[in-house]
């Protein structure tokens, strides 16, 4: 695809300058969105040169119903997306958003040898209230009892799989590639447990010897769990420089 198509680009999720570049960009939306959610950031991301791919999740995106995949399914698709992000440019990273960034970990611990820069949006390693993590992953996430929705339309089998791809992170990450890892939390989030979501990264960050960013954005601006879309584009250079270290 031709540098300027980004009409084009923007059906599939993949922007590219023509050719192979210096960077490119993995970029892995939100559980219930599509790649319309990091449409902007990955707009940014390409005027800075980097190719990027956004990949839809399993049987998400329009008319997808955003349930009945499995655990399996989401690393399957982690994985080949980083696969195209690491053909597209020389050093490659991952950005993701809620529950898409614990995917965006999960290929950081295990595929620290390829991924060189992690940027982790309100990530997703815990719910909030944190005492129904366990029921959520193990009961949910064997799919025993019958399905939940919640008042914000998520299934509960659903989110249960991003929580088992969460619960196998390893203790000991592949590293090699990752330099640097930084994670953004909002203090309006009544979605993920805070101190996982800080704690998580920076512990992974630690164990590679990569530098690590925490940035909380500000009390008062009204943000709460959802900080990326149309509605918050003004933070998509903030998101950027995060991510750029």
């Amino acid at each position: 695809m031709a540098a300027g198509s980004a009409d084009a680009a923007a059906a599939d999720g993949l922007r590219t300058h023509g050719r192979r570049t210096a960077r490119s960009v993995l970029l892995l939306h939100g559980y219930t969105h599509s790649p319309a959610q990091v449409a902007g950031l990955a707009e940014v991301f390409f005027q800075h040169g980097f190719n990027v791919y956004a990949p839809t999740a399993p049987q998400h995106g329009p008319g997808g119903g955003h349930k009945g995949f499995t655990a399996a399914q989401l690393l399957r698709y982690a994985g080949d997306g980083l696969d195209v992000a690491a053909a597209l440019g020389d050093e490659v990273g991952v950005v993701g958003v809620s529950a898409g960034a614990a995917l965006a970990t999960w290929l950081g611990a295990h595929r620290g040898d390829v991924v060189s820069r992690l940027l982790l949006i309100t990530p997703l390693f815990a719910p909030r209230p944190r005492p129904a993590l366990r029921p959520l992953t193990v009961l949910y996430g064997l799919r025993l009892p019958p399905d939940r929705i919640n008042d914000r339309g998520y299934s509960f089998t659903a989110v249960a799989q991003y929580l088992r791809v969460a619960a196998n992170l390893p203790a000991a990450p592949v590293t090699g590639a990752l330099r640097h890892v930084a994670v953004v939390t909002s203090p309006g989030d009544t979605v993920v447990d805070a101190d996982l979501a800080g704690a998580v990264p920076a512990r992974l960050a630690a164990q590679a010897g990569a530098t690590f960013t925490h940035h909380t954005l500000p009390a008062d601006a009204g943000h709460a769990h959802n900080v990326i879309g149309g509605h918050a584009a003004a933070l998509n250079p903030l998101y950027f420089d995060l991510y750029d270290g």
